[in-house]
């Protein structure tokens, strides 16, 4: 039997979720800073020219995520843009600094429970799947110590040049 306080916890949670991301958008367009905007190139950013990756995995995040975690690497002056959950630091044989805080990301995806997939074979039906939201905290590579060196190790910043060109200004010879 189904929880209807569980149930309904549950989308206050992902109403929650959405309320927090979204806010904190806002926030960053009223500060004046566009935050699907690439954010290198900037003073602000200290990182390298790259994606947002799992350091572990070696995965990219997708979606909201890049947004979330390039916002993080600008706001807080990260110099790399490879991330590690509390367990994944420990796992490599680091981990999280005292007191640091982490950046909270989101997976979306869908399931289908046992049951429906009974209820739908009994019934001819297509199965119904579940969408669901989950959150995470993850933490900067630079949050954290005792990586190995291939793990914490940043990548260099890009050649000058490669993202806002030099300008160069024609000869304007004598101004006698």
């Amino acid at each position: 039997m189904s929880n209807p306080t569980a149930c309904a916890r549950v989308g206050q949670d992902r109403a929650n979720l959405y309320t927090e991301i979204t806010d904190k958008i806002i926030a960053e367009l009223e500060a004046g800073r566009v935050p699907w905007v690439q954010p290198w190139g900037t003073a602000a950013a200290k990182a390298p020219l790259a994606m947002p990756k799992n350091a572990s995995t070696n995965r990219q995040y997708s979606g909201v995520n890049i947004l979330i975690l390039w916002g993080a690497v600008v706001e807080r002056g990260f110099t790399g843009q490879s991330w590690l959950t509390f367990r994944q630091a420990l796992s490599l044989g680091g981990h999280v600094g005292k007191g640091e805080r982490g950046t909270t990301v989101v997976y979306a995806d869908r399931f289908v429970p046992n049951d429906e997939r009974r209820r739908a074979a009994e019934t001819g039906e297509d199965a119904q799947a579940i969408p669901f939201l989950k959150r995470f905290t993850v933490f900067n590579t630079d949050q954290c110590d005792g990586l190995p060196p291939e793990i914490a190790t940043t990548a260099p910043p890009p050649p000058p040049g490669l993202i806002a060109p030099k300008v160069e200004y024609p000869d304007q010879g004598d101004r006698d």
